[in-house]
């Protein structure tokens, strides 16, 4: 069984975070793990394994528009796409983290960039 594991204060923000749900919907509601630092205005990939469903949602990128600590929207139409579960017994070789990681900012003014301390 995988192990997932994501730092919640890592020397570089923003960070990738684990997500435990994303909703069916026009614009996708994705919660994570833990508080995200996100800012709106930035751009997400998706590293979603099968194992999760949604895998349609995989390697896609959206811009996040931030609701809550640990939630945000995305601009990604994912009403029609499988729903996305977290396997509770999980087989030994299933990979079960799924991922969102921050790759850009949508803005004239970098404020996605907040810290680094290394």
């Amino acid at each position: 069984m995988s192990t997932c594991y994501a730092d919640p204060d890592p020397n570089i923000q923003p960070a990738m975070r684990l997500i435990s749900s994303i909703t069916r919907e026009m614009n996708a509601v994705v919660t994570t793990t833990f508080n995200h630092n996100y800012v709106s205005g930035t751009m997400v990939r998706f590293n979603i394994p099968r194992s999760v469903g949604m895998s349609q949602i995989n390697k896609k990128v959206g811009i996040i528009t931030v609701t809550g600590a640990d939630t945000f929207t995305v601009d990604i139409d994912t009403t029609n796409y499988d729903a996305f579960s977290i396997p509770v017994s999980p087989s030994w070789h299933d990979n079960t983290c799924a991922l969102i990681v921050p790759i850009g900012q949508v803005s004239n003014q970098l404020t996605a960039a907040v810290q680094d301390v290394t």
